[in-house]
């Protein structure tokens, strides 16, 4: 089956759409990537999008704009996937959306939103769309979060000692897969959602991320103030826990630097790269963790990725690529898989990674041009192992 999964991390920087032929074998899941498109919002979409984000106020009358805005940027990249990559033979598309507000009270996720009307996805492309994964993982008592970690699970099962995959976003997020044990999974802290912040504050809007880490390269480390910045509370809660630009947002960073007001730029970048290295690095630790397959944006950040391979020294630090998944893709490929276990009647969550009551089919189907038709359950329970074949 060939089927399209889509993501729009917490960065937005741009939508990525990936393309995979899926199979299931008795239970074990085989995925042939076929090729990703990555394209950025629209210019007035993005700017909408990051003035109604948190810390800022917004009204019923703009999210409703932009879950119109961003299903139909979901559905044109659809349907140029459809086209380009799987040559019009996507069956299913899986939509994850863009995540606009995680609700945490007490380290207790209540409610979770993501926006990008899928109706737009399933008509423009005739297709079935499955989407909103969250929510029924957090109706269950879970974190709705990291949802990458069930499709963690299978990949990393079996591989020695206690590898981990770890995803570089605008959040971390990483999931333990030991050997002979219960995975987990968890919300580290900020990857590139400080760094991006402190670009767009310094460059007043004109930059948006730190290219190639090369600001924070000409700056130096403040050591006190990167001690200050990892006594958040967040950083000691115990997983499973979920985090986003709820906390680590721009006025996280203005009550930072009001901390610091001489701080020349470069050093602030400098220290919170470090801190997006040294809070992943201390998480991995405690975790006792032997091997770290890294994809997501940050890998594309030479510095932050030195940063977090000297505070590890003693873990294999390698790329998803090495293990046949592109790194870039990662998460659209993962969205792609849990469209797939939905759309056979499969669970998506592990319970010991997201602290739900139990593992759950996720998700809800957007009926494409023709009559819906879901196939039987392929096997009685979720699958045990992926594996990526070239």
């Amino acid at each position: 089956m060939n089927v399209i999964g889509m993501m729009s991390g917490t960065s937005f920087d741009a939508i990525d759409a990936a393309c995979a032929e899926i199979t299931l074998i008795d239970h074990r899941l085989r995925l042939r990537p076929l090729g990703m498109l990555s394209r950025p919002y629209p210019q007035a979409v993005a700017t909408r999008l990051a003035r109604a984000l948190p810390p800022a106020a917004t009204d019923l009358a703009t999210l409703c704009r932009l879950d119109t805005e961003i299903g139909q940027a979901f559905a044109e990249l659809a349907l140029e996937a459809d086209r380009g990559l799987c040559g019009g033979s996507a069956e299913l598309i899986a939509s994850h959306g863009q995540t606009v507000f995680h609700w945490v009270e007490a380290g207790q996720v209540e409610g979770t939103l993501q926006i990008g009307q899928p109706a737009w996805i399933a008509e423009r492309t005739g297709k079935p769309v499955v989407a909103d994964f969250r929510p029924r993982d957090v109706a269950a008592g879970g974190q709705g979060a990291p949802l990458v970690s069930a499709i963690d699970a299978m990949w990393l099962r079996g591989r020695p000692g206690r590898p981990a995959a770890l995803n570089l976003g605008g959040i971390a997020n990483l999931t333990l897969v030991p050997e002979g044990g219960e995975p987990l999974a968890f919300d580290s802290g900020p990857a590139n959602a400080l760094i991006d912040a402190a670009v767009r504050l310094f460059s007043a809007d004109r930059e948006h991320f730190d290219r190639d880490g090369g600001w924070a390269a000409r700056g130096r480390i403040d050591e006190a103030w990167l001690s200050e910045l990892l006594a958040e509370p967040y950083y000691l809660r115990p997983a499973p826990k979920t985090t986003g630009k709820e906390l680590f947002n721009l006025a996280y960073l203005q009550r930072a630097l009001a901390r610091r007001p001489q701080i020349a730029p470069e050093d602030a970048l400098a220290t919170l790269t470090a801190l997006s290295a040294e809070s992943v690095a201390g998480a991995a630790r405690g975790l006792g963790v032997t091997e770290l397959v890294v994809s997501g944006g940050g890998t594309r950040n030479p510095l932050l990725m030195r940063m977090l391979e000297r505070a590890l020294r003693g873990v294999r630090v390698i790329s998803a690529d090495a293990l046949g998944l592109p790194s870039a893709a990662k998460e659209a490929y993962a969205f792609a898989l849990l469209g797939f276990l939905t759309w056979h009647g499969l669970p998506g969550t592990v319970a010991s990674c997201t602290g739900a009551r139990g593992a759950r089919v996720l998700g809800a189907i957007t009926p494409g041009a023709q009559a819906l038709k879901l196939p039987a359950p392929a096997c009685p329970s979720q699958p045990l192992s992926l594996e990526i074949v070239g």
